[in-house]
């Protein structure tokens, strides 16, 4: 082993102890569910903030958009990220305070599904369908991020992809399932940092190793449309550096893209940070924390792309031609810079440490949310099953153990892209919860019987958007998650109003949390 990889490795070894260790010093904190799965609502603005935006990342912050950029130009992720922001924006102004007070008021609710039963009066079959949806959506969204630590050590060490991401599964299934919700919160929060301190670096180091700004732009310029907003880069397989063609990137598709924004409103790993928060008052200063933390990050990730297609044309990296490779970008701009010697390894083991700290926690997040569905939602809240406090913690464990094990299985084709995968499972939860989630905090006349019926449109109409209707190109070509978050809110509304009226006690819920 040379000393470019020793440095890397040390610095990844401490990086992955360091999480293990706080996993096991969470644990003893851990005294009840309620204590796994919402760390006992003691979240301070900070981590709150850090780890709802670390969570939300996932491995395309530092994967999927810098190679989306690369590849194809800067229409896509740019659209991508000014809806992201928005929706960022917007989740923690108008559902982050409402919904803290209100899971709180609907007898304590600690997960989405329970607090859809809650808040429409105990009806067990919103949380059965709720689980099921999380599962459904989460085991992919995990297996994307099990599929970023592949493709890291494999690139990185040139190792089997498979081997990679089985050990790097490990560590995150090892400790969320000792420390839980406060394990995960924690290391999210540190992952933050390293993820922000990887950008850093691989910016001013990139832009240096391609020539300066002025020349990563003059080469971006010399492909068709890859600067364009309105145009999407489609480079020549015969020759990488022709010009290559174009496909115009129009108002409609903007709009479709745009609707990722949407996606906010229905995250249960994102949501959960908002229940678990220790003031409602300092979400305020949550909110201005996350918003300004992910303009600069998504902004940086999408120039890192442009950075790296300029050391590409240099020689300094490889070319990456295909959309699979492209995401691995950022880890041969980190090797380049472990071969300046040993400090410089450390600090490539930094970067490297950084995308899987954007897998990590994610990952841990998910994992989490699809475990409490199984154990608190389907069993213990609509299967009735009455187990100790202990036994209850043992089925949540194992758990998160099957659908991690299910999470690697889908993961092991690693020509699978990072941002298509994400792209889906984020459809699923828009669609699916989103329109709910507004519906249930503004609208009072909302009834259990629109919510399940917006549940169950929203995921539905996300597969059949997805696979039936998109491929037939056209005006049917737009992201699934728009057309389905609007069918979704349209149905909530229609059966609720052709149905009876929501019961006394769910209305006077409403309107107790409203006058808070």
């Amino acid at each position: 082993m040379g000393v470019s990889e020793f440095g890397i490795v040390v610095a990844m070894v401490a990086y992955l102890l360091g999480m293990l260790w706080i996993g096991l010093q969470s644990s003893k904190k851990n005294e009840n569910v309620g204590d796994f799965y919402l760390g006992g609502r003691q979240l301070g603005p900070f981590v709150t903030a850090m780890s709802a935006e670390a969570s939300d990342m996932s491995s395309w912050l530092l994967m999927g958009l810098p190679g989306l950029a690369y590849l194809s130009g800067i229409a896509e992720p740019f659209w991508t990220a000014v809806g992201l922001a928005v929706g960022t924006y917007f989740n923690w102004l108008f559902v982050a305070k409402r919904l803290r007070r209100y899971t709180a008021a609907a007898d304590n609710a600690i997960t989405i599904p329970s607090f859809f039963a809650n808040r429409f009066g105990g009806k067990k079959i919103l949380s059965l369908v709720a689980a099921l949806i999380i599962v459904i959506f989460f085991i992919p969204y995990t297996a994307s991020g099990f599929a970023a630590i592949g493709k890291l050590f494999a690139s990185l060490f040139q190792v089997d992809y498979h081997l990679a991401m089985i050990v790097g599964s490990v560590v995150v299934i090892f400790y969320t399932m000792t420390g839980g919700f406060l394990a995960a919160s924690l290391t999210d929060l540190i992952q933050s940092i390293i993820m922000s301190l990887a950008l850093i670096i691989v910016l001013f180091f990139g832009a240096n190793q391609a020539g300066g700004w002025a020349a990563v732009m003059e080469n971006a310029r010399g492909l068709a449309g890859h600067l364009s907003l309105t145009l999407s880069h489609v480079p020549d397989p015969a020759n990488f550096w022709g010009s290559g063609s174009t496909v115009a990137y129009g108002s409609l598709t903007i709009v479709s893209t745009l609707a990722w924004g949407l996606g906010y409103f229905g995250m249960p790993h994102i949501l959960l940070r908002f229940m678990a928060v220790e003031d409602e008052k300092k979400l305020t200063l949550s909110r201005r924390i996350a918003s300004i933390w992910v303009v600069i990050a998504m902004g940086t990730a999408i120039l890192i792309g442009l950075i790296g297609l300029g050391m590409s044309r240099n020689g300094v990296v490889p070319e990456l031609t295909n959309t699979s490779v492209s995401e691995t970008i950022i880890v041969e701009i980190a090797d380049k810079l472990s071969t300046y010697g040993f400090f410089p390894a450390l600090i490539a083991g930094l970067i490297m440490s950084g995308i899987l700290a954007c897998t990590m926690s994610t990952a841990d997040s998910q994992l989490l949310a699809a475990s409490s569905s199984v154990s608190q939602d389907i069993l213990t809240s609509f299967f009735g099953i009455k187990v100790s406090e202990k036994k209850l913690m043992q089925i949540a464990r194992i758990s998160l153990l099957v659908i991690a094990i299910i999470g690697i299985f889908i993961a092991w084709n690693p020509n699978n892209s990072v941002f298509r995968i994400v792209s889906f499972a984020w459809a699923g939860f828009g669609a699916a919860f989103g329109p709910l989630v507004l519906f249930a905090l503004f609208w009072r006349r909302t009834n259990w019987q629109g919510a399940l019926a917006g549940m169950v449109t929203g995921g539905v109409m996300i597969f059949v958007w997805k696979f039936i209707l998109r491929p037939l190109g056209g005006l049917w070509d737009i992201y699934e998650l728009l057309p389905a978050f609007l069918l979704a809110a349209c149905a909530i509304f229609l059966v609720s109003l052709i149905t009876p009226k929501p019961e006394k006690a769910v209305t006077d819920l409403f309107d107790k949390v409203r006058a808070m």
